[in-house]
């Protein structure tokens, strides 16, 4: 699976995004998608994550309330709405296609995108 994402940029405090995350090589409808960041000198961690269908969602407790994960598998796309932003949102975020296990582990996931930058600044 060949994996897009776009939509990072630069936020004030508090305001919103939408990432998105284009997919193609293979039926969109057959995988679960997630959402990862990394931060400078951090480690790349979990944000959320989408089963096939949409209708079950996971969310890192950091993120929870906040964003909204979402898809359109009409239009082979995932998508991140963060609201409510705040600066220890900044990270590249990457969108990677579910595999199997754990839904919040990196290794559970396979094709990963080319990551978007977003940058909150207070």
């Amino acid at each position: 699976v060949q994996l897009q994402a776009s939509g990072g940029g630069l936020v004030q405090a508090g305001g919103s995004l939408r990432l998105s995350c284009a997919a193609s090589g293979r039926t969109f409808s057959s995988y679960g998608m997630g959402w990862f960041r990394q931060a400078p000198g951090k480690e790349r961690e979990f944000v959320a994550a989408v089963n096939w269908s949409g209708r079950n969602a996971y969310y890192a407790d950091s993120v929870k309330g906040r964003f909204t994960i979402s898809r359109d598998n009409a239009k082979n796309t995932m998508y991140l709405q963060m609201n409510s932003l705040k600066p220890e949102d900044t990270a590249v975020y990457y969108c990677a296609v579910y595999d199997s296990g754990f839904v919040y582990y990196t290794g559970s996931y396979t094709d990963w995108g080319q990551g978007t930058l977003v940058t909150v600044s207070s």
